[in-house]
């Protein structure tokens, strides 16, 4: 069964770093489109950013650019999100999401990705 599980995440203060991991399983996603997103308390999921499968270039929402950084790993398996001087604000569970067929919206909707990962959760402290 083809699964993302994703990692790293904990307790940090503002200011700080974590490295987030998001380790399919179950097949490789060299060709698939592959996203972050993060759902705070009582808010919608929202778009972090992805990686372009075909020229591996990286987009981000405009609240991360300058801060995040998305990569993959060659054999298309792992997706890594670096987060930088983080601050409260970026407290949510993040997921990580693959597309793996046909689907509608864009790159930045939650619609788009059809295979997500159970999320973790990020808290940053101020």
């Amino acid at each position: 069964q083809v699964q993302l599980v994703e990692s790293g995440g904990g307790l940090v203060q503002a200011g700080g770093s974590l490295r987030l991991s998001c380790v399919a399983s179950g097949g490789t996603f060299t060709s698939s489109a592959m996203g972050w997103f993060r759902q705070a308390s009582g808010l919608e999921r929202e778009f972090v950013g992805n990686i372009n499968e075909f020229d591996g270039s990286t987009a981000y929402s405009d609240s991360v650019k300058g801060r995040f950084t998305i990569s993959r790993d060659s054999a298309g398996n792992t997706q890594y999100l670096q987060m930088n001087s983080l601050k409260p604000e970026d407290t949510a569970v993040y997921y990580c999401a693959a597309k793996t067929r046909p689907t509608p919206g864009t790159r930045y909707s939650t619609n788009y990705y059809d295979l997500w990962g159970q999320g973790t959760q990020v808290t940053v402290s101020s």
